[in-house]
Order: structure tokens, then C-alpha cells, then sequence
């Protein structure tokens, strides 16, 4: 089914949009105030034309899940007042690798880990599988579900910590907001639990299991269905008026596990999860893509990356985060 469907009458009125044309004969390119892409795509910080399908009011709790864009929202949305229960200090007791503080811990990099979070917190028949945590020796146990950044630890401790993310994730039933962002589609899978995890296991966890993991370059049915399960998971147990924020990350790929160039494989995978999130917020009034990936991607190369050309500086991450401010919050 088409994405969108507009009568002759309707285009005409798009065409008229300030932000509906690329170029117009005569136009000059360096034309501070103006509206037409090759002259907006000059700027050193891309700001595209934004039209929200909801407003948050101050109200609101909310929830974000996903890749480090996620923790940007939270960061920006606690300093405006706002209630978010994803960030939740039972993560304090959390131990991490090099002492780092942050709740990058709690970064889902695929939409498989998502739902994989959605689903053990609020179906009652769907169960943590056990079976999923790796005993890489010495009492130590590994889970593959959480982030790298978090200090392997024993069983009982383990097992405590995922108590305590099942229990912050079942709060996603109380946020009007949930903001989603996607940042793969190579996705690791456990052979032996029958399971997708989050990351690339830890060296210690592949040292110790050489063929419990296998590694798929997922395609765009695979992570469409997960997304819509997950506005299934939403819609029976979540907030009656839930509002789905879906985004994309700009961060590319460290490496890719593929036989592609990274260069190649990264462009497939932004690409696929752009027009997933596309096509999931055209099927739901209640889904609304937020454009982070263009805002960085059509950006000045020097002003909005780092030298490792992967990490966004911070100059654009506040951009990103005040055009979202101002086009969401009341």
C-alpha cells in the first residue's frame, strides 16, 4: 500500500509549501532566508521543515528506548522538567566497565532488542530466556541482552539487574511519549536460546562459545514486523493516547560483519531502517517520524562529526535536540 495518496487539488497545495522545492530558476544559492533545499542545504546546520502530529505537555511522562539518540532525548527532556521513566535511578547501582556513569548500558541497538525488551516487561506469556546467559567461567555470567559497557558480574547479580530493566521497562506503560530509535539491522543471533541479541557478544563470551553466535544482515519485513509488534505490545497494554517518536541514528556502523564495503553496508542499513520508519508511521496515526539522520546527514561534514567522521559533536546534538523541543513541547 502507498505510503501517502494525494487528490490533484491537494498537490497543488503542497507545491505551494515553503519546503516543497529543491531549485527555482534565478534564485541565488547563498540567499540567507531562503526556503528552497539547495539554499537551506547550505547552511552549516541542516534545519529541515518539521510538522509534529502531537504536542507534549508538560504532563507528560515519557519513555525512550534505543540507540544513543534516545539517551540524548532523555538528557534534554529531564533538563526541561519532564518526567521520563526510562531514565531511572535503580540504574545507579548498576556497575560499569572504565566507571563510565551515563545510561549507555541501556542503548537497544536493533529493533529486535526492543521488542525483545517490550515483550518480556509486558506479555505475561512471553518469559526471559535463561538459557540466553552465557557462563564465560570463574562464577561470571554474561547477558547478551544488556550493553558492553556494563561489568560482567555472577548470576545473582545478573539476574538482579535484568530484574530491575524488566521492571523500568514495564513503565513505558504509564508514558504518553515513547520515543524509538533505530540503529542496525546486522543483528547477532544465539543459536542455542534461539534468540537475537543486542550487540556483538564480548570477546570472552565468543572465546568460550565459538558456535553459539551467527550473525544476520536482517532485511526490511523482519524489522517491520518488529515494529509492529511492538505498537501491538503499545496499544494493549500501553497509555491509552500513546505517541510513538520513531528515528533513525546517524552513527554509523563501527564495522560491517558483511562482505560489503562499510561504507556500503552502513548506507543499506540507514537506508532500510529510514523507509521502516517511514512506512511504520504512515500505517499509525499515532507513529511520527522525527528526521535526527537528515538533520546530521545534510549537515557541514566538518561542523557535524568528529575526526572519526562516527561520533556527532555536541554542537549538532544540541541542534537536533532543541528542533525537537521546539516542534513537540508545548
Amino acid at each position: 500500500m502507498s505510503t501517502y495518496i494525494a487528490s490533484a487539488k491537494q498537490v497543488r497545495h503542497n507545491f505551494k509549501a515553503s519546503c516543497s522545492r529543491w531549485h527555482r530558476k534565478g534564485a541565488l544559492p547563498d540567499q540567507g532566508d531562503g526556503t528552497l533545499a539547495f539554499q537551506r542545504l547550505r547552511q552549516q546546520l541542516f534545519t529541515p521543515i518539521i510538522t509534529p502530529g502531537f504536542k507534549l505537555k508538560r504532563e507528560d511522562k515519557l519513555f525512550a528506548i534505543g540507540s544513543c539518540f534516545a539517551r540524548g532525548i532523555e538528557a534534554a527532556l529531564v533538563g526541561k522538567k519532564m518526567e521520563v521513566l526510562s531514565a531511572a535511578k535503580e540504574f545507579d547501582s548498576f556497575r560499569t566497565r572504565n566507571n563510565e556513569t551515563n545510561l549507555g548500558f541501556t542503548n537497544k541497538y536493533n529493533t529486535f532488542s526492543i521488542y525483545n525488551e517490550l515483550r518480556w516487561a509486558l506479555d505475561p506469556a512471553a518469559e526471559f530466556p535463561r538459557e540466553s546467559l552465557v557462563d564465560i567461567g570463574n562464577g561470571i555470567f554474561y547477558d547478551p541482552h544488556t550493553n558492553p559497557t556494563l561489568e560482567v558480574v555472577g548470576l545473582e547479580e545478573t539476574l538482579r539487574r535484568r530484574s530491575i530493566i524488566n521492571l523500568v521497562t514495564r513503565r513505558i506503560v504509564q508514558c504518553r511519549v515513547v520515543i524509538i530509535t533505530l540503529g542496525l539491522v546486522e543483528v547477532w543471533r544465539d543459536k542455542i536460546a534461539n534468540i537475537f541479541v543486542n550487540t556483538t557478544p564480548i570477546p570472552e563470551a565468543l572465546r568460550s562459545h565459538p558456535d553459539r553466535y551467527e550473525v544476520h544482515v536482517t532485511n526490511f519485513a523482519q524489522n517491520l514486523a518488529n515494529l509492529e509488534h511492538m505498537h501491538s505490545l503499545l496499544g494493549q497494554f500501553g497509555h491509552p493516547d500513546v505517541q510513538v517518536v520513531v528515528t533513525v541514528s546517524p552513527v554509523p556502523l563501527m564495522a560491517t560483519f558483511s562482505t560489503e564495503d562499510v561504507v556500503l553496508a552502513n548506507t543499506y542499513s540507514k537506508s532500510l531502517l529510514r523507509t521502516v520508519a517511514q512506512e511504520w508511521a504512515a500505517a499509525h496515526e499515532n507513529v511520527h517520524y522525527f528526521p535526527s539522520y537528515e538533520i546530521v546527514q545534510n549537515s557541514d561534514r566538518l561542523v557535524a562529526w568528529e575526526d572519526d567522521l562516527r561520533h556527532v559533536k555536541g554542537q549538532v546534538a544540541s541542534h537536533i535536540m532543541s528542533l525537537f523541543l521546539s516542534n513537540y513541547l508545548s
